[in-house]
């Protein structure tokens, strides 16, 4: 008996098939994230993390204790625009409510294991959250000015085994909940001391979020969607949807859903220009071939010519650099409003890959540049302490009930279905 096609007739490439983007596709995707769910936001004496909640979830549990709701909006002030952590510190709360919410509730922060600075300023932390689970996040500093991006994990390990990618060689443990996204942007903020939230023209250090740690956001939507809406809130961290940028490698069904939803900046792994590399490279793309990521990166909403969707493409010396390649990537993005990523491979313990030359990185890039697509050449940060793109891992582990073993993720194959 022959296999089955990776791609099922109907996601076929001919793109003859009926339109991905339906609710009963999203369930699948939204069930099988299930599976990974994170534990609850609370601690083992009971009282449970206000980071995280929505404004509404925050009102109920309030209302729920006897307290009004316009309490809500002087948490909120205190926890996201203050960072605030301890509630004797909220000077506009009487004492005896501050003892009330002590008794009852946290404001979080993911613990930090370690914390490392590279020469050349980037940051890494390695987080651990309350059931011993960890994900690393990235501080990376502007060149020329005092702004920079939190590169932030939206789960503990990933499903997808992109081969060029460290972190695709750690199994996904679980997703990350809301607390524990928003609380990395917190934690990172505290190391640079930058509370209250800047305001107006007032310089932000961390100006920027990129979900491109640990993981496919797009396969924890629901928990990443709540984080950034608590983030982009006005009236806490404030941090505008323009400053948001979403990196997924392409889960077609949600890439819609977050544009219509967050509006946020996209940007896609593309990393190759034929189904036959890609689906070896980037296994989910036997999920979702290189025409389905694109046609959804024509309909996305949030793009336009002041906000471009990055096409990253990580160079692998002659896997995916010729100047073939670079001619296809241009026609495959002719018309949309982007840019092109030029990914320069960062060296990991075990990999077979090697980056390309200097020279062929030039060659590619005036292809692209040429075709009137922005193409930088992204400079390599933090390699010395394993900081940059592809290179976060962590040993955390999910472990079987029953047998202490490590328990097998679903692959990219699966991961939607």
């Amino acid at each position: 008996m022959s296999a089955a096609p990776a791609t099922s007739p109907s996601r076929s490439r001919d793109g003859t098939a009926a339109s991905l983007l339906n609710d009963e596709e999203r369930t699948r995707i939204r069930a099988k994230s299930a599976q990974f769910a994170p534990p609850p936001a609370a601690l083992p004496d009971g009282r449970r993390d206000l980071v995280g909640l929505s404004r509404e979830e925050l009102t109920d549990i309030l209302v729920e204790i006897g307290e009004k709701p316009f309490r809500t909006k002087q948490l909120w002030h205190w926890i996201y625009h203050q960072g605030a952590t301890d509630f004797s510190r909220m000077s506009s709360i009487a004492r005896p409510l501050q003892e009330k919410l002590a008794e009852r509730f946290v404001i979080g922060r993911p613990g930090v294991v370690t914390e490392q600075t590279s020469q050349d300023s980037t940051r890494k932390f390695l987080f651990r959250f309350r059931d011993g689970q960890e994900a690393e996040t990235v501080y990376i500093p502007d060149r020329q000015e005092d702004r920079g991006a939190v590169c932030i994990s939206s789960q503990v390990g990933c499903t997808l085994s992109c081969t060029f990618c460290h972190t695709g060689t750690q199994a996904l443990v679980r997703n990350l909940g809301a607390a524990e996204i928003v609380g990395q942007f917190m934690a990172a903020r505290d190391s640079y001391g930058e509370w209250p939230s800047p305001k107006g023209e007032t310089p932000r250090l961390l100006s920027t979020i990129v979900l491109m740690g640990m993981g496919e956001p797009l396969y924890n939507y629901d928990n990443v969607a709540k984080a950034m809406r608590i983030i982009m809130d006005g009236e806490g961290i404030g941090l505008s949807r323009r400053r948001i940028t979403l990196s997924t490698s392409g889960v077609v069904p949600m890439m819609d859903q977050c544009g219509a939803e967050l509006g946020i900046n996209l940007a896609v792994s593309l990393h190759a220009v034929r189904d036959d590399l890609r689906d070896e490279i980037v296994p989910l793309n036997r999920k979702y071939p290189i025409r389905e990521v694109i046609a959804a990166c024509r309909r996305y909403p949030a793009a336009s010519n002041a906000r471009r969707i990055t096409f990253e493409y990580i160079m692998l010396r002659g896997i995916n650099d010729s100047e073939a390649d670079a001619r296809e990537l241009v026609r495959l993005i002719s018309g949309i409003p982007a840019k092109v990523n030029l990914i320069p491979f960062n060296p990991w313990p075990g990999s077979s890959y090697r980056p390309s030359t200097r020279e062929q990185l030039d060659r590619f890039a005036k292809i692209v540049m040429d075709a009137g697509f922005a193409s930088p050449i992204r400079m390599p940060r933090g390699r010395d302490i394993l900081a940059a793109c592809g290179q976060l891992r962590t040993e955390s582990q999910r472990l079987r009930r029953a047998a202490g073993q490590p328990d097998a993720a679903p692959g990219p194959q699966d991961a939607g279905s």
